[in-house]
């Protein structure tokens, strides 16, 4: 049943303005400037958003800075940082249906996902790294006997933090959680299709009593704008970034005026490889997950079904019958299993891969174009699977983004590892098979920073998440976040 307007949770915060969060108030954009995000079912405007560029961002790096070094920040206990982040959960989770229409309204996704992961992982981010917060210990070192020396752990700083548009959310927790749990002082730039749950979190930032300037919210675009601006900081002390790879290698070369410490997680074109020996059903509903969830915008996508070649037909037969059955509609039905591309221009390009594909000679065994109908006024694309692809085809090579699948033939553990290499990227991969031995030797085999066994997507705030090669480096959560959002100090005491 859809969400009529009575229901509409966010209304009254749809109709504010949504301005900066800088230096703990709502601020208009330097310039005056708005933009507007669109519901992309609809493709109606749902908001104007202030417009950041580099004089806000110069305002929030100030703001950061002060919180950082001189404000109640700095000298809080962990314990009450802790109790902060606490709050800042319980927040969440009360405003937690709002929240979820919210994300859904802005990005598509269906209200089901929002609801039923979005938030709770966004939740349980938070409340995780509410933990670290009093957990963050140095060590002492008998490396000297007429010498006490020991480590602390502490704050990287001002950081600044730029988050996609595919879990705008969650997103936001991932790069917040830990930041927070350390110490630091941020300035976080959602993206532009996006902007409205982290602008609402930052209301909750506020409400949790989080002192001013220790969260500054800039929305606005990337490139020669406030993403830019982010990048280029001489006060910046590190930037979190979660894009795609291009992005990415601009990020690092704009990090080289004050060597600001980056961390990356790019993007992904993951293999996700069968086995005759598999539980076929299982398999063919994670492919499903694995492609279709959250319309393929997912930087962990299984994009490359890797079949074993005696199983082809049987699974394609199985997979095609699945599909077919899947309800196709805005995010806001709750009957809607996949909605609509963030963006117009995120349409435009998976339908050109579509196009490429086509041309290159793989053969539409489903979808392969955007539906007709009510679904035309928003930026739908049907879910698409190719079969007769190799691995060499831009569509087994390049990230589409979307819910575009290649399925791949092969015949040994030996070739499908090549092949499942045989890639830029290597941000995850996953493995069906009821042979133990099987399953741990490939996933060994593969270079990609998470391989999973006989399920796809798991994730958890305690389990880090990261890339090989092009996906990027660095990891985000589990305790090895930590590393990314805080200094080593080494200090001597001469005991002589």
């Amino acid at each position: 049943m859809a969400v009529v307007e009575k229901e509409l949770l966010c209304k009254d915060f749809l109709t504010k303005d949504k301005q900066l969060l800088i230096d703990g108030k709502w601020v208009n954009a330097e310039s005056g400037k708005t933009f507007e995000t669109r519901n992309p079912a609809t493709d109606q405007v749902i908001g104007k958003v202030a417009e950041g560029s580099k004089a806000d961002v110069d305002k929030a790096v100030k703001a950061a800075r002060k919180a950082v070094e001189e404000g109640p920040w700095r000298k809080m206990s962990t314990a009450q940082r802790a109790k902060l982040m606490y709050k800042l959960a319980d927040l969440v989770e009360k405003n937690a249906d709002q929240l979820a229409q919210l994300e859904t309204l802005d990005n598509g996704k269906p209200i089901n996902e929002s609801k039923h992961i979005d938030v709770p992982q966004t939740i349980e981010t938070f409340r995780y790294y509410g933990g670290w917060a009093t957990k963050i210990e140095g060590e002492t070192i008998n490396a000297n006997p007429n010498m006490f020396t020991y480590t602390l752990r502490e704050p990287v700083g001002v950081v600044g933090q730029i988050i996609p548009w595919n879990f705008p959310m969650l997103m936001a927790a991932w790069k917040l959680g830990p930041a927070l749990a350390c110490g630091n002082a941020i300035v976080l730039k959602p993206a532009e299709q996006t902007p409205l749950t982290a602008l609402r979190i930052g209301e909750l930032v506020l409400e949790a009593g989080f002192p001013e300037g220790v969260v500054n919210i800039i929305t606005g675009f990337g490139a020669d704008s406030a993403g830019s601006a982010i990048s280029n900081h001489m006060d910046i002390d590190k930037v979190a970034f979660t894009g795609e790879d291009k992005t990415g290698r601009e990020i690092v070369k704009a990090s080289v005026g004050n060597l600001k410490r980056v961390s990356l997680e790019l993007g992904g074109k993951a293999p996700n490889i069968v086995f005759a020996d598999a539980d076929i059903d299982a398999a063919v509903k994670g492919a499903i997950t694995g492609i279709f969830f959250n319309q393929g915008q997912v930087c962990c996508a299984g994009s490359r079904l890797f079949l074993e070649k005696s199983i082809h037909d049987e699974f394609m037969s199985k997979l095609l019958a699945r599909v077919a059955k899947m309800q196709q509609g805005p995010g806001m039905d709750e009957k809607t299993q996949i909605g609509p591309q963030v963006s117009k221009d995120q349409q435009d390009r998976i339908l050109s891969y579509i196009d490429i594909a086509k041309k290159e000679g793989a053969s539409v065994a489903c979808g392969g174009d955007a539906p007709a109908g009510d679904l035309a006024k928003g930026y739908f694309v049907k879910p698409t699977i190719f079969t007769g692809v190799n691995n060499d085809m831009r569509i087994a090579q390049e990230e589409v983004f979307g819910p575009v699948l290649a399925v791949i033939p092969f015949n040994s553990v030996e070739e499908v590892a090549e092949q499942a290499n045989k890639i830029t990227y290597g941000l995850s991969g996953a493995v069906w098979t009821s042979d133990v031995k099987k399953a741990h030797k490939l996933a060994s085999q593969i270079k990609a920073g998470t391989v999973w066994v006989n399920c796809v997507n798991m994730l958890d705030p305690a389990i880090p998440f990261g890339g090989y090669k092009m996906s990027g480096y660095g990891r985000e959560l589990g305790k090895h976040s930590i590393d990314l959002y805080t200094n080593i100090k080494s200090v001597w005491v001469n005991l002589g």
